[in-house]
């Protein structure tokens, strides 16, 4: 009931349901029909008939044979489109609520999973839709047809028929409930295999620095080797079902079989009819068997399912058309936060606690506080990719309870602690926000960004590819492209999460005056603990162990020597 019901949310199922039904109707007429013309020319030649005779029942033979497989081909194709078109849909659908849930959850789930999701996870749905919905209306719909012609023909083998197929089915559902738990096991190794794998693609230039690349192999044999035992075990358990299976179902037809034979000695049965059961007996038990083995081929593409759904459920607020163009305004008034708690899942732990405020802007806001504070989470909450656990936003005077739509991402523009740059040449990088800007909009960014050192030095200048397998930048540089997405981009507020902390103090002043352009005329949140950024914000949100502590501008929070004067001298005596 539960994959039914899954099924039964995608776009089209009815329709193709419909469709399928009709072609495997006459499919089955076709199974019937040819059975009952080749019994008939086994027949006529088993008495002794001419050949020349029988031609009529072998040329109606041929053409259901014909006409069966041809309505096997339409159904594959059909199936094939319908899968086809519902991959690439889901794809972008992943893809678009990945970018809504934001980088922290990126961060939880793992970028390994994540990507196969949308890789191999999208393709394994395909294999399922493609596979799993034209046999399960076959298995619905054939045996059924089969069943109601054995009867009419003969009550006893349609008994044999009737009785066997739930001891068959039952078994079936045993070996595939194991099946499945071994399954969910494999999935599980996959993903931490796919995770690591991505860590340790990305930290092995600082594996080699530190010397523990070497040491590193142990690790990467033993998540592979992990990986390996819940891969044999799934294969073992999908070729003893098969087995079983196969085996179960011969069991029948032999049953068939002999009923068939003692009655065709003792006279109670004619050839003709006892023939024709015989040909249609396996033909009865073949959708259940190609269910049965195409169970395990599809068991991948569940679970893909089943995680794609999961994700694309983490978005509790759906994007409404009126709230989208509430936050496609363009221009932003007023930003206030009442009575904001973000609060952990599965523990008492809260990273924010009651948070109240109001800015009219728009104002450069800095967000400052010690490790744990609660900075990254408040931005995060600004940012629309954590929904709160209680309290409400405002902007301007729209209200809501989360910011995690569609139209708010729309308006901003938000710089990492370590920006993502794509296996793309530098202008598409910086065409991240934009990606139909002109060349010439381009130029202009980089320009800004303080890049034209470096396109200078590239051989292939703006068409050089960066990112992960092309050219190497430095952390000020790969700071300096997410710049230059800000400034083409042109939205009216940017959220940055300790954009310099992973930088050195000299690269980061470097950088400082580009950055104080960029937040001319624009909404600004800073989270950062280098503090020399503050005198330059309009107002300063101090946060401390989740809370607001104070409010205010540099000079006034000075003035009042509470938590921000205090982490001022922190900062003063750590630097002597």
């Amino acid at each position: 009931m539960k994959n039914k019901q899954r099924i039964s949310q995608y776009d089209g199922i009815k329709p193709l349901s419909l469709i399928l039904g009709l072609l495997t109707v006459l499919q089955s007429i076709c199974i019937i029909l040819q059975a009952v013309w080749l019994a008939e020319a086994i027949t006529a030649l088993f008495n002794g008939i001419p050949i020349e005779n029988v031609a009529k029942s072998i040329t109606y033979f041929l053409l259901a044979f014909l006409a069966r497989h041809l309505l096997t081909m339409m159904r594959q194709k059909v199936a094939y489109r319908y899968a086809e078109s519902i991959g690439t849909k889901t794809r972008k659908q992943l893809l678009e609520t990945l970018f809504q849930l934001g980088p922290r959850f990126t961060r939880a789930e793992g970028t390994g999973k994540l990507v196969t999701l949308a890789m191999e996870g999208i393709s394994q749905l395909r294999t399922f839709l493609e596979l799993f919905i034209p046999k399960m209306i076959t298995t619905m719909v054939v045996p059924i047809a089969i069943l109601i012609y054995v009867f009419m023909q003969d009550i006893i083998s349609g008994i044999i028929l009737m009785v066997t197929v739930p001891i068959v089915i039952v078994f079936m559902i045993l070996l595939g409930m194991a099946a499945r738990k071994q399954m969910d096991q494999q999935w599980h190794t996959y993903r931490v295999l796919s995770n690591h794998f991505v860590d340790t693609l990305r930290g092995l230039e600082t594996l080699k620095y530190l010397g523990q690349s070497k040491a590193h192999e142990e690790t990467i044999a033993r998540t592979s080797d992990s990986y390996r035992s819940a891969t044999v075990r799934t294969l073992r358990v999908a070729f003893l079902s098969s087995f079983a299976l196969d085996f179960f179902t011969s069991l029948s037809v032999a049953f068939v079989a002999v009923s068939l034979g003692l009655r065709l000695v003792d006279g109670t049965m004619t050839l003709g009819p006892a023939l024709t059961i015989l040909i249609l007996a396996p033909e009865y038990f073949l959708p259940i068997r190609e269910v049965g083995s195409d169970y395990h081929a599809t068991l991948d593409g569940r679970t893909a399912a089943e995680n794609i759904q999961s994700i694309m459920g983490q978005l509790k607020n759906a994007s409404s058309t009126e709230d989208n163009e509430a936050l496609q305004m363009g221009k932003i008034d007023s930003v206030a936060f009442s009575h904001i708690k973000v609060k952990h899942q599965g523990t008492n732990k809260s990273s924010l606690q009651d948070i109240s405020f109001e800015i009219n802007g728009p104002l450069k806001v800095g967000i400052v506080g010690e490790s744990g504070a609660g900075k990254s989470t408040l931005i995060d909450v600004l940012g629309g990719f954590l929904q709160p656990s209680s309290g409400s936003l405002r902007i301007n005077s729209w209200e809501t309870s989360s910011l995690q739509r569609e139209g708010w991402h729309e308006q901003i523009t938000y710089i990492p602690q370590q920006p993502y740059l794509f296996n793309q040449t530098l202008a598409d990088n910086v065409r991240f926000y934009v990606p139909d800007a002109s060349r010439e909009e381009v130029e202009q960014a980089i320009k800004a960004a303080g890049l034209e050192k470096l396109v200078e030095s590239l051989p292939h200048r703006y068409d050089e590819v960066i990112g992960n397998g092309g050219r190497v930048l430095s952390g000020g540089q790969e700071q300096r492209v997410a710049l230059a997405r800000a400034f083409l981009s042109k939205r009216p507020m940017i959220l940055l999460d300790e954009p310099t902390a992973h930088l050195d103090i000299e690269t980061e002043y470097e950088l400082k005056t580009t950055m104080l352009k960029l937040f001319a005329e624009k909404w600004v949140f800073l989270a950062t603990h280098r503090l020399h950024w503050m005198p330059h914000m309009d107002m300063i949100l101090v946060l401390d162990k989740g809370c607001l502590a104070e409010i205010g501008t540099h000079d006034t929070l000075v003035k009042q020597k509470g938590v921000y004067y205090e982490l001022i001298r922190s900062q003063m005596e750590g630097r002597r």
